[in-house]
């Protein structure tokens, strides 16, 4: 029988020490700061516990598709996925700063439409901020948004929600045509309000430019260290897949552990040695 969350989680927490919940303001701060406010994507409450106190913000990204669901694509995500993964964040009460994607097709084409959205994820979920894709083109949005008491996270840069218009995943600022469209979507999105801002898949001398250029914190993933903070999904960083992007590093190597515990309790089930005596009750009126 599985132990419901709440109560694996008096033992799972029991010796970190309790701190304030993370606010917008808290992040903002934290521009131009000697040490890198930490980020990471969740999913579910269970990681969540492990994940909040370690990490500054907690993003429940559209990555969810490709990580946990199996798509090709962020594409597919809808709104109700988000709510849904971000209600289980939410369940674990971070203290991290709890930010949620705004999935692709719910915020481009009208700013009174991403607000409805936005506020249902906000409302149904009790999400600190959502995170919306895109620099120029979304600047009326985001200040729509900001203006009505919606903190968005923008980000620019590689957006995977644009890899079918754009070509793919392939690395931005090559180019002086690139850079300069960078330089601009990162003025539009801090003079609109927004927070903090991705900068994802951003070659590192603009990167560093960039977080020099605005006075609202950047985040990097495959951008730079100069970043005022940085952001990886998780289950990449745990080594759950074969295959990471060079911008990845390894900490962990899950996939091949879980690989190995699953085969060996497959093992110990076909040769009847679990469940031993051990693990399982005797019919003594008490066992």
């Amino acid at each position: 029988m599985v132990q419901p969350l709440k109560q694996r989680k008096g033992r799972t927490m029991s010796s970190v020490t309790p701190r304030r919940k993370s606010s917008i303001t808290d992040i903002r701060r934290r521009k131009g700061a000697d040490e890198p406010f930490v980020c990471l994507t969740a999913y579910s409450a269970m990681m969540t516990e492990i994940l909040d106190p370690h990490v500054d913000v907690l993003l429940v990204g559209d990555s969810v598709g490709t990580v946990l669901h199996g798509q090709d694509s962020t594409i597919p995500v809808t709104i109700d996925d988000m709510v849904l993964h971000a209600k289980s964040v939410a369940h674990a009460k971070p203290t991290a700063l709890l930010v949620v994607d705004l999935p692709f097709g719910s915020y481009e084409a009208d700013p009174r439409k991403a607000f409805e959205n936005s506020a249902r994820i906000l409302k149904e979920t009790g999400a600190d901020a959502v995170k919306m894709e895109g620099g120029v083109t979304q600047g009326e949005t985001i200040r729509f948004l900001t203006e009505r008491g919606v903190p968005v996270m923008a980000h620019i840069g590689l957006r995977p929600q644009a890899v079918r218009a754009t070509g793919g995943y392939r690395i931005v600022g090559k180019t002086d045509e690139e850079c300069d469209a960078l330089r601009a979507d990162a003025d539009a999105v801090a003079e609109a309000g927004a927070f903090s801002v991705v900068l994802e898949g951003v070659v590192e001398p603009l990167a560093r430019e960039l977080t020099e250029r605005i006075d609202i914190p950047t985040i990097g993933i495959g951008a730079s260290p100069a970043c005022d903070g940085q952001i990886l999904v998780t289950e990449d960083l745990l080594g759950m897949f074969d295959r990471t992007p060079k911008f990845v590093r390894r900490f962990a190597a899950l996939r091949e552990t879980i690989d190995a515990a699953v085969s060996e309790y497959a093992t110990a089930v076909r040769k009847r040695e679990f469940p031993s005596d051990a693990e399982t009750y005797a019919n003594d009126n008490g066992g």
